[in-house]
């Protein structure tokens, strides 16, 4: 244990208030235009200065130290996210020269929850990169969550270093707090304070809140209080974050922070600070105010939580006047290796939702999966859908799922490959939507389906198919991508004696499956019309609703 550490010791046994410094990174982009300063990375926050200003990371921790503060924390809120954790030795080292020689403790601070495995493994990187010139304490700060056994195994982690150890969390009396006052989650009962005795056992030094609105401070020390006997401390927010700058309180200066410090004092804080948008000038009124003061013990009311809205006022409604929120989705269960809906799947679903067509109509469902548009055609009170499928697996999760939204007895299944399939009858309405995927020629053939260059051999035979499928006054509804081209869609429509407008169209990201052809689809985009947009790196198809119909 340091010499500085130990008198933080002392301070508490004499019952004396130990004074934590305030924001350091917002302090940076305080004073960065009075510097010229880079702009700060909103991915290491206040972190990017140790290595591109470190001149003013030591001039903010010396204002701190000239404030009065017992305690200075170091610029490493996001050093688990550093590329390099060998900056973790930089951060140590500008408190240190801000020290200069005196008594005042350097805390490493280290933000993020600590209990994934990649986390473990970036914390144990970065403890091993101090273990030489080591701090006074390590301050694991702004956590949520208590997790089992994650968080503790991380605590067991810092502590096995043989540095003191505080730990603070983003909590007030109703839960997780978020920056804006915002609450995560169902009050909890006792289950923090049990966590909170929890850590005195394991040897932890103090437990603190922070990062969270002053409103949302009081009740909660004194709340901590019931269930250990470890020192308590608060550091708070003053302002809150907009996009990656932090907008600052203009309306609470030092001398209102001083009489919140008092308040929490009275409730029993051993140590006080600030957190982010908190300045020197705030915790140096702090600091003197505390200066003669005792812990006390008061217990105000914490600031009323907001209700829960279960039932809005106002529902969100369609044209139709059907409620949207939740969504009247089917009840679907998928069975294994039945195709899951993709994106081109639920666009002819919301269509058929939106519209209610099949209404008192005969209809089919080509290539019914999951069953995901049979059963919508059911539920628009269609007089029956038949759903036919290659995959007889597919043909039985239909049926169990048109039973569980209660349309049993208006769909049939057939299971047929569509190259074999002869349609016995006509429908009034047709839905499809067709595996469409370019494949090099040479891939060796893995399932039922065939090798398909164009990617467009489903749908090219369904076109020939549809008009005798497609009753004379009926729709067929197909979903087409964008990746197999209109050009040749249009040339089969034609012959065939149908005609298609677009009735619907939405986005459709590659992903893995699309990836893996990526070059056959590259190779058909500069054969054909074929195409897809490129967002931010992004690659993505549009999935088109064609609405098609006898000429």
């Amino acid at each position: 244990m340091s010499v500085a550490y130990d008198r933080l010791l002392g301070l508490v046994a004499d019952e004396r208030c130990v004074i934590l410094d305030g924001g350091v990174a917002t302090e940076l982009q305080r004073l960065r235009p009075l510097r010229g300063e880079p702009g700060p990375d909103p991915e290491l926050w206040g972190t990017w200065a140790l290595t591109r200003s470190p001149d003013a990371v030591r001039e903010v921790h010396a204002r701190y130290v000239a404030a009065g503060c017992d305690v200075i924390s170091t610029d490493t809120w996001s050093i688990l996210s550093a590329p390099e954790p060998e900056v973790a030795q930089v951060g140590v080292r500008l408190a240190r020269e801000a020290v200069a020689g005196g008594d005042t403790a350097v805390a490493f601070a280290i933000s993020e929850e600590v209990g994934s495995p990649e986390r473990a493994r970036a914390l144990d990187r970065v403890l091993k990169a101090i273990a030489d010139e080591p701090p006074d304490l390590l301050l694991l700060e702004t956590m949520t969550l208590v997790r089992e056994p994650e968080t503790f195994e991380g605590v067991e982690r810092l502590l096995a270093t043989g540095v003191p150890v505080w730990l603070s969390f983003r909590r007030c009396r109703h839960g997780v707090c978020g920056v804006y006052g915002e609450h995560w989650g169902p009050p909890e009962g006792d289950e923090f304070g049990r966590a909170a005795r929890r850590f005195e056992e394991l040897g932890v030094g103090a437990l603190l809140i922070n990062c969270l609105p002053v409103e949302h401070v009081p009740g909660m020390l004194s709340w901590l209080g019931d269930f250990t006997g470890l020192p308590l401390g608060v550091y708070p927010n003053l302002g809150h974050l907009a996009g990656p700058l932090w907008r600052f309180d203009d309306e609470t200066g030092p001398e209102e922070y001083a009489g919140l410090a008092r308040a929490w004092r009275a409730e029993g804080a051993q140590i006080v600070g600030g957190c982010c948008g908190t300045t020197p000038e705030h915790i140096h009124s702090a600091a003197q105010a505390l200066e003669r003061t005792k812990p006390g013990r008061e217990r105000p009311e914490p600031a009323p939580r907001e209700p829960a809205e279960t039932a809005p006022a106002r529902a969100w409604e369609d044209e139709r006047g059907r409620p949207l929120f939740p969504l009247p989705f089917p009840k679907l269960e998928i069975d294994e290796g039945v195709f899951v809906p993709t994106q081109g799947s639920y666009l002819v679903w919301k269509h058929l939702f939106r519209t209610g067509i099949g209404e008192g109509e005969r209809c089919v469902d080509v290539g019914c999966g999951s069953g995901i548009l049979a059963i919508q055609l059911a539920l628009n009170g269609a007089e029956s859908v038949h759903a036919i499928d290659v995959d007889p697996r597919a043909v039985a999760t239909t049926l169990a799922n048109a039973e569980r939204n209660g349309v049993t007895g208006r769909i049939t299944g057939e299971t047929a490959d569509l190259f074999d399939w002869k349609p016995d009858r006509s429908f009034d309405v047709v839905v499809a939507s067709l595996y469409q995927l370019p494949v090099d020629p040479f891939v060796e053939p893995s399932g039922h389906r065939p090798l398909d260059y164009w990617g467009r051999t489903l749908l090219d035979h369904f076109l020939r198919l549809l008009p005798d499928l497609l009753a004379p006054a009926g729709s067929a509804y197909v979903m087409q991508l964008s990746i197999i081209g209109q050009a040749e869609t249009e040339r089969r429509l034609a012959a065939a004696g149908l005609v298609a407008r677009v009735a619907d169209f939405s986005f459709f990201p590659f992903g893995p499956l699309f990836e893996s052809s990526r070059e056959q689809i590259e190779r058909v985009e500069e054969l054909s019309d074929a195409y897809h947009v490129a967002v931010g790196g992004e690659d993505v198809m549009v999935a088109y609703l064609l609405e098609v119909t006898h000429r």
